[in-house]
Formats: C-alpha cells, structure tokens, sequence
C-alpha cells in the first residue's frame, strides 16, 4: 500500500502518463478527489479498481492510498472474478468507514506501520471475501515462480526454471503463459520490481535496491518503474 499527496496549496498531483503494472490496483480516496483513466473510460473517487496489465493514468489532489494485489495470489485472483467481468476499471462502493479509518491511523502523530498493513488486509478481505477459494495457477506455474523469485539477484531463464519442473521450454512457455497472463520474462520483470520496491522502503539507496533485485543498475530500475507506475522511482516515500 503507497499513500500518496499533496500539501494545501501546492495544486493537484501531476497526471501520470499511461501506465500498467502486474498488480490489482485499489485507489482509495481519503482527503480531495482523484481521477483514474484508461483509453476508453475515467473514473473518479472514493474508491475503484484497475485490472492488471491494465493501461491507465493517474492524478489526484489531497491524500490517496493504493492498493497492490498479487494477481496470483487467493485474494487477488477473487478480486479479477468479482470486479473485472465487464471492465478492467470499475468504481468501488462503499468502504467509508475503511477509508476514514486509514486516514485517521495514516495522520495519527505516532504512525504505526503494523495498523496500515492490517487495515489494508481488511480492504481487501471486504472486497475478495472468498478469497481462500483455490483459485491458484497450475502446480508447476506456481513451482516455476517460487524457485525464480528466490534467485531475483542472479540471472534466471526460461529454460533453467522449466527443468526445475520437468517441462520442456515450449511447454513452460505456453503454461505460464496460459494461468499467468504474462510471459515469464515480463512476469520476473514484474518480481524484481515488487523486491527493490521492498528494498527501497527498507532504507536501502536505489542502486542498492536495484543490484539487489537484479537490475543492472538504478537507470534501469528507474525506467522499469516509471514505465508500470507513471512516476519516478525515488519519489516514492513507503511508510
């Protein structure tokens, strides 16, 4: 979860270029407004949701809190049944008193890390209530993207992770393709990504958290980021 947002006076958060990540994305109005748009459709506030792999730009006034889902894991999988079945953006209803309750712990003097994660599981829970359904991807798929995030900081293959598995290249091709989405490579891309993002909230610089997500440097991690999220990377402030 990011919280994004300007300070009285400074005028409306720059509109993103068109964008996508491999995320569900939740954006959740707590103070102004914001507008979401793809090539066909704008949303506005309080709350709605983009599809992953989803083009789309952003921009906001106030405070503004997004939400990454995996879209493989349980949740996030209930979320593109329920949500995504006519459009890939949609406005959320209701979620008020979540909303409120987020602003208020997000402004509290002593901020507490652990009181946002727990709010923002129980946004999602509220949207995916059925999320515990095995709706997961294939065994060897999840295999594959299990042994390939371990080794984030060193080269990875099409070829080394589909031996893991016991499939030929073509056939691992295919199958990822087929309960991802995503070719693997994109997939991985999106891996590495999601790992500096957590390095660089740890405290690490951003050529620390680059090198240790596998990119060849902070330019390149810089571009990824912009290129799936709109804005630039060391602008990010994850609290």
């Amino acid at each position: 979860m990011w919280v994004l947002g300007t300070r009285p006076g400074d005028g409306p958060y720059p509109k993103t270029q068109p964008h996508a990540h491999h995320a569900v994305q939740v954006t959740l109005s707590l103070r102004g407004w914001f507008t979401l748009e793809t090539a066909d459709h704008q949303l506005g506030g309080p709350a709605a949701a983009v599809a992953p792999d989803t083009d789309h730009a952003f921009q906001a006034e106030g405070a503004v809190a997004h939400l990454f889902i995996d879209p493989e894991g349980r949740s996030g999988r209930e979320l593109q049944r329920v949500w995504f079945a006519s459009a890939p953006l949609v406005a959320i209803p209701g979620l008020a008193e979540l909303r409120g309750r987020l602003l208020v712990a997000f402004d509290a003097p002593r901020r507490k890390d652990q009181t946002l994660i727990e709010l923002g599981r129980e946004i999602v829970a509220a949207l995916a209530p059925d999320g515990e359904r095995d709706l997961r991807p294939d065994a060897r798929v999840r295999r594959m993207s299990t042994w390939a995030t371990a080794r984030l900081g060193a080269p990875v293959s099409l070829v080394d992770a589909a031996a893991h598995v016991g499939l030929s290249t073509g056939r691992a091709r295919h199958l990822f393709v087929e309960h991802t989405g995503l070719p693997f490579r994109t997939y991985l891309l999106w891996q590495r990504l999601t790992k500096a993002v957590e390095l660089f909230s740890g405290g690490s610089s951003l050529t620390d958290a680059a090198h240790g997500a596998g990119f060849s440097d902070s330019a390149h991690l810089s571009r990824t980021f912009r290129r799936m999220f709109g804005i630039a990377a060391d602008s990010l402030r994850v609290t």
